[in-house]
């Protein structure tokens, strides 16, 4: 059973929110890519859009949007993620995951396309003030 702790990004606040998810609503990431949208309720965020924008694996490798599949691929990076350079036309050989998500996934960015009624942070407060109740 896949496990993932979603970061959500609310660029309208300026925010990001931390929501571990699993079971089926984990289910819902499982073989979409960077770039693909899913519905919110995933995360609680009924009535929102999310945009995966990223992701990271186990050992902190990061998923890179031009890496095709779920599975890990040495690439000549120039920057971008997973590098940054120190002076001009410095490249280094990095290892990075696919721009798929699947069970070696550990982490998944998330952004907010579009809202519902209430905001991302009224949502979000809502599902920890359940939790502390039961």
């Amino acid at each position: 059973m896949a496990t993932f702790n979603v970061v959500v990004a609310d660029p309208a606040e300026g925010t990001a929110h931390a929501v571990e998810i699993e079971g089926q609503d984990a289910n819902r990431f499982i073989g979409r890519e960077i770039g693909d949208e899913v519905d919110g309720g995933a995360v609680g965020l009924t009535g929102c859009t999310l945009e995966i924008t990223g992701g990271s694996d186990e050992a902190g490798r990061p998923m890179r949007p031009g890496v095709a599949g779920s599975g890990l691929d040495d690439v000549l990076a120039t920057g971008g993620v997973g590098y940054n350079p120190d002076r001009d036309g410095e490249r280094r050989r990095i290892s990075v995951r696919g721009r798929e998500v699947s069970d070696a996934t550990v982490q998944i960015n998330v952004k907010v396309v579009e809202t519902g009624e209430q905001s991302v942070a009224e949502l979000l407060s809502e599902g920890e003030e359940s939790e502390d109740d039961e």
